[in-house]
């Protein structure tokens, strides 16, 4: 634990080194006045966190993915010494624990690993996507309290916001929340979640607004989630026809109760927050595809 706290401060002050140097080099010079443009060329951090990802799938995960695809098995040891070496939870702020990574740098980490196995690099990845709304939209006690614990141990959490008849047209949302007094009552049904099974926490859409007219900007609410609330029921573990160590399942939710202390930002803000989660996250998801195609 100790050696894993070193690592990660000894990352996070090369980042914030990196900063300064990229701050100064903005500043114009006499031999560079006279030739605009931008440069393409990877920081020597970003190289680093290359590399890393580089071997860490060449040396991990390579030699036991095929085990993990045939068995289906979840990669949690896999996935602790990618925790353990900061290569999952980047996005998190250096507040909070991690090391405040950009969406380029989540990008080039997740190629690298996808190179040896989208299975558990999926698993690894959907972490960034069920935190984004957090990072993006939590207080300061939701995100000292959820994104804190993810960087104190390997822990996963959940994107909940697809159902069996909504997936990319998300204001076609069923699952309704309705507030009694302090706290929200939600039912029912997500599906096709990533990390579902495995999740310590989720952050949930559901719809708030009953009326059919109302705009979807206003209509859902973004919820923080425990995933042990009484209430929540967990559907098999889907059998993909690839990425199949992934646990990707349906998760049914029967008068789970709410705190509103649980809410994001406040009722009605829900749409907004998961799109601009998608905004954030999107290019990590389609990062893995060009290893996979090369």
């Amino acid at each position: 634990m100790l050696l894993n706290k070193v690592f990660r401060a000894s990352l996070r002050s090369g980042i914030r080194l990196q900063s300064s140097s990229a701050t100064a080099a903005k500043a114009p010079s006499s031999s560079h006045a006279g030739s605009p443009g931008f440069s393409f060329e990877m920081t020597d951090q970003q190289k680093e966190f290359q590399q890393l990802a580089r071997r860490f799938a060449r040396e991990e995960m390579i030699p036991v993915a095929a085990a993990y695809d045939r068995s289906a098995e979840y990669p949690f040891p896999i996935i602790k010494k990618a925790w353990e070496l900061g290569l999952v939870n980047g996005h998190i702020p250096q507040e909070y624990g991690g090391m405040g990574l950009s969406i380029f740098d989540a990008c080039l980490i997740t190629e690298e690993l996808a190179y040896a196995c989208t299975g558990m690099q999926t698993a690894m990845e959907a972490n960034s996507l069920g935190q984004m709304p957090v990072i993006l939209a939590g207080n300061e006690a939701q995100k000292k309290k959820y994104l804190g614990r993810m960087t104190e141990e390997p822990l996963m959490c959940a994107y909940c916001v697809t159902e069996p008849g909504a997936g990319s047209d998300v204001a076609g949302l069923k699952t309704r929340a309705v507030k009694m007094g302090d706290e929200y009552v939600v039912n029912g049904q997500k599906m096709w979640i990533t990390n579902g099974g495995k999740a310590n926490w989720y952050f949930l859409l559901a719809r708030t607004n009953p009326d059919p007219k109302c705009p979807a900007s206003k209509a859902f609410t973004g919820f923080i989630v425990d995933a042990d609330t009484p209430g929540i029921q967990l559907g098999r573990k889907e059998m993909n026809m690839g990425q199949r160590c992934s646990d990707t399942r349906g998760i049914t939710f029967e008068e789970v109760r709410i705190p509103k202390e649980n809410v994001l930002i406040a009722e009605g803000a829900g749409f907004k927050i998961a799109m601009g989660a998608f905004d954030n996250t999107r290019p990590p998801v389609s990062a893995p595809f060009k290893p996979v195609i090369k």
